[in-house]
């Protein structure tokens, strides 16, 4: 699991050099950082949705998924379970919304999810030091405008990856071509949602609509061994 660490501890470094920026910078840059962070995600988001979305064999599914896994986080109002917890760490609900954005670049993306498959199956770890390098940048920009809290998601990043590594053999037969889009778009679309937010265009509990990255792993899987 070497790449993983490697993808955990660039994250931890990079929030703590981030936050060391943040220290001693007026509001009004702090202001444009968040602004800047907007329109980064928003921008990933779109770039996302743009790539996949041709390539895409089920063309409704996108839409199923969303509405589908934000009736079950309603449900369960991860969105509120998540702001209390991270608000007992740290007494800010901003935090909250940079941990949920950066858990969506972190986790949604293609290398996030073959990176550890690809280690533990073959051995190689390209992909999570590729991941580890765009995600230890990330985790400056992101941490120099919500602090160092956001070290958390290398967490959960840890976690999600190590749990992939763990199941590989049990998961790669899953995980087509096909799948991956879908997760990419439905990704994307939350991406895109998290960088609305920040930017105070639209304020969407994006954390209640993460069960729809769920849904396309089950749909295609159903949909596949019945040929469609």
């Amino acid at each position: 699991m070497i790449g993983t660490i490697a993808n955990a501890g660039t994250i931890l470094i990079g929030s703590v050099i981030g936050s060391s920026l943040k220290k001693g910078i007026g509001e009004r840059y702090k202001t444009v950082m968040m602004d800047s962070m907007g329109l980064a995600a928003t921008a990933l988001g779109v770039n996302s949705i743009v790539q996949a979305m041709p390539q895409s064999e089920y063309h409704v599914l996108f839409i199923v998924s969303l509405a589908l896994g934000g009736v079950i986080g309603t449900r369960l109002d991860l969105a509120s379970a998540f702001e209390r917890a991270v608000g007992k760490l740290s007494g800010g609900s901003d935090l909250a919304q940079g941990l949920s954005t950066a858990i969506l670049l972190f986790c949604a993306g293609t290398l996030s999810i073959l990176g550890p498959m690809q280690s533990a199956l073959q051995g190689d770890n390209t992909y999570l030091f590729t991941n580890a390098i765009l995600d230890g940048i990330t985790s400056i920009a992101l941490s120099s405008t919500f602090g160092l809290g956001m070290a958390l998601a290398a967490v959960i990043l840890f976690c999600w990856q190590g749990s992939i590594y763990l199941l590989a053999q049990f998961i790669e037969p899953f995980i087509t071509d096909a799948l991956m889009t879908e997760i990419s778009l439905v990704g994307g679309i939350l991406i895109l949602s998290s960088g609305l937010g920040i930017l105070g265009i639209k304020k969407i509990k994006t954390l209640n609509l993460l069960p729809a990255l769920l849904v396309p792993p089950v749909a295609v899987t159903i949909l596949s061994a019945f040929g469609i």
